[in-house]
């Protein structure tokens, strides 16, 4: 098995479980953790110290930059100088000058304007002109820079004009400095759409005349407003070909106020071959940067959002001749190559972790192998003695004084001991097991016996009440009977006299008198009902066997008639094959019974369930369950334990004695007859017919009543 099989194939905690993968981790630990540590020091190097590289370097080009503009005046007043001391200047326009007028002074103007022309355009001049110092005392703008020239000597600085003025120097000026206001992503929306004014880098150099009096000034400057000569300049010179890496960009900007008038910081960075690349021209900077460079007069070197990409940037503010703050010169290249770059150096850098953390650990499994095996053959030998196999660990092949050779000899050892140990525990385990379980059978014994007891108690004591019950009832409903049944027939002749003797005039009242045999009718019902529950023996019914389907389906028949005009749904699930021996009409009379109450606890709108299944005890049939379920109320669980009990009814129309005589038809044959109810939901009533009964049981009619669930109101008749 290869080391990465080993190595990488298994899971953290495998790792921390097994010997051999924590004597691993505990050799690769000191050489992961100084190898993560060169990873940090490399990173904060590169943050701290190259990060501060960049922004020095930055600063250094800034102030480059600011140099070289500065000498930018410097050589507009020596440009001035060489115009004024040439040749052709000297010996053909200054000996005209007389001071208080010139000799064919349109002709030699023309000539002179010619001149100077000419040497704008070779000079690289946006404009150069000559005025008198009556021309300067009235000009605005020269008036600020007066004061400011000592003697014969130069003076150069910056100025803004706007447009009108722009064009009293030159025409081109005011159309030149006009550049439309582009708003950024970073900076607010500009207050106007197009700066007109310009900003001009001006000379003003002193002419006397031929008596040395200052009479004549030469003017000349460069207008800033889209001009590249000097920030392409500037770039050229801080940032040539090998002073950045590949694809960085060095720009340089110059600004009037907030606003780029003249940079070659490109429109898009990363032009296609087909694509013209512009200059972000009339673009904003951001408000944090003017506020700190216009508003303070400080410089800004950090990272800035310039136009669409993020630069290391400098700022520095210029000022005019006055010594106002007007703009700004920026000069910064892009960051995303140096990021790239710091990226680039992470991700070698973690390679070679890899490869050298990987080396490292086949070095070390392999070194270590000789200590790794015989722990694992330990290893085997405890998982499978923990198993349940009686093996060892034996010879590891080292010397006999190597200290695994002697835990392996000392681990047999234990396990011999154990082993031995083990036998002892279990032999007296079983001596202990089979004392408990004699003493365990006779205090079931005796428990089974006692509980019998107390169930024989129990029953005796019941069947005494009943029997009281029963002999009272049974006195108290003969005489009732004996007496009632006397008028009851009379009552009955007389009325059938009574429609015979009335004829066809008995129809007037004909809905009184059936209403009146009707009772009777009742009253000779619940008689009968009396008779049959003081004395059963005189209702005893032969026995027959029957099939339980036959029945249950003329019980549905007769069932009909009582719940036709309730909204009632019969429901059978007849499975029952077992014939049992029963009183046929007694038991449809229990049954009949059972659905109408159910009828009745549902308020006449519900389903019943009418099932019957063999009854099954030790895989052998003996007899038939049959089940009554309804989903009405309920029984309450105080009411549970008295729905048998003659003349107990929750029905305002009810005797009471139905469940009655049910349940004692039931246990005259042997019987079971149960209920269990739940409150809300339903009651289930289950009766248990025997295949053969046992009319020894019939002399104790409420031996085997069962109840259970949760109980809710219903009717019991």
């Amino acid at each position: 098995m290869s080391f990465f099989t080993h190595f990488f194939g298994v899971s953290w905690q495998q790792m921390q479980a097994k010997v051999r993968y924590r004597i691993l981790i505990l050799t690769l630990l000191p050489i992961l953790l100084t190898l993560v540590s060169l990873v940090f020091i490399t990173i904060y190097w590169n943050i701290s110290y190259t990060g501060k590289q960049l922004f020095m370097k930055v600063k250094a080009d800034l102030s480059v930059a600011e140099n070289t503009l500065q000498q930018v005046q410097v050589r507009q007043e020596k440009q001035l100088e060489r115009v004024v001391t040439s040749w052709t200047f000297q010996n053909d326009f200054r000996p005209l000058f007389s001071g208080k007028a010139l000799t064919g002074e349109v002709v030699h103007r023309a000539s002179l304007d010619a001149f100077l022309l000419e040497q704008k355009k070779q000079l690289n001049l946006d404009y150069l002109r000559l005025v008198t110092v009556a021309e300067a005392a009235a000009d605005p703008d020269l008036r600020q820079i007066l004061p400011k020239i000592n003697g014969l000597l130069p003076y150069s600085g910056l100025m803004v004009l706007p447009p009108e003025r722009l064009a009293r120097i030159d025409p081109e000026l005011a159309i030149t400095a006009s550049i439309p206001i582009v708003a950024t992503l970073r900076a607010q929306s500009p207050t106007k759409t197009v700066e007109e004014r310009g900003l001009l880098s001006r000379s003003l150099l002193p002419v006397p005349d031929m008596q040395g009096k200052v009479a004549w000034y030469l003017d000349g400057g460069i207008l800033f407003n889209r001009d590249t000569r000097i920030v392409d300049h500037i770039r050229d010179l801080v940032y040539d070909k090998g002073t950045l890496p590949e694809r960085s960009i060095g720009t340089v900007t110059i600004f009037l106020d907030n606003i780029r008038i003249s940079t070659n910081v490109p429109l898009h960075f990363y032009p296609t071959g087909s694509e013209t690349q512009g200059r972000a021209l009339g673009s904003l900077v951001s408000e944090e940067v003017k506020e700190k460079v216009l508003t303070q007069g400080e410089q800004w070197v950090d990272r800035a959002f310039v136009f669409n990409d993020w630069f290391i940037s400098a700022y520095a503010p210029l000022e005019d001749i006055r010594g106002q703050r007007v703009g700004m010169i920026y000069t910064g290249f892009s960051e995303s190559p140096f990021i790239h770059n710091y990226l680039l150096n992470i991700i070698e850098l973690g390679t070679i972790l890899m490869l050298v953390l990987l080396v490292s650990g086949l070095l070390v499994y392999r070194g270590a192998y000789s200590l790794l095996q015989p722990i694992e053959r330990i290893h085997h030998v405890v998982q499978a003695v923990q198993s349940g196999r009686n093996i060892r660990i034996g010879a590891l092949g080292l010397d006999r004084d190597n200290e695994l050779s002697n835990l392996a000899e000392q681990f047999d050892s234990m396990l011999d001991l154990l082993q031995r140990r083990n036998a002892q525990i279990q032999a007296a385990a079983e001596q202990l097991e089979m004392k408990v379980e004699e003493r365990t059978r006779s205090l079931q014994d005796k428990t089974l016996e006692l509980q019998r007891n107390v169930a024989l108690l129990n029953e005796t004591r019941q069947q005494l009440v009943t029997n009281e019950k029963l002999t009272a009832l049974g006195e108290l409903t003969a005489g009732i009977a004996h007496e009632i049944n006397n008028p009851t027939a009379v009552i009955l002749g007389n009325m059938e006299l009574l429609r015979y003797e009335l004829g066809d005039n008995a129809e007037v009242v004909k809905e009184e008198i059936d209403l009146v045999i009707q009772q009777v009718g009742r009253i000779s019902t619940i008689i009968r009902s009396l008779l049959q529950y003081s004395r059963p023996g005189e209702f005893n019914a032969p026995l027959e066997m029957h099939p339980m389907t036959p029945i249950i389906e003329e019980m549905l028949v007769l069932v009909r008639h009582s719940i036709q005009k309730q909204e009632v749904v019969l429901i059978t699930e007849l499975n029952a094959s077992c014939p049992v021996q029963v009183n046929r009409p007694q038991l449809l009379q229990v049954l009949i019974n059972l659905v109408v109450n159910a009828a009745h606890a549902m308020d006449g709108k519900g389903r019943i369930w009418v099932r019957t299944y063999d009854w099954v005890q030790q895989d052998m049939p003996i007899g038939v369950k049959i089940e009554v379920e309804d989903e009405g109320s309920g029984i309450a669980p105080e009411q549970l334990g008295r729905i048998f009990d003659p003349f107990y009814t929750t029905r305002k129309d009810g005797t009471g004695l139905g469940l009655s005589l049910s349940y004692g038809i039931i246990k005259r044959i042997g019987g079971t007859i149960e209920v269990s109810s739940t409150l809300g939901k339903g009651t289930l009533f289950t009766i248990g017919l025997y295949h053969e009964a046992k009319e020894d049981q019939q002399n104790n009619p409420y031996e085997g009543l069962h109840f259970a669930g949760n109980c809710s109101d219903t009717a019991a008749d």
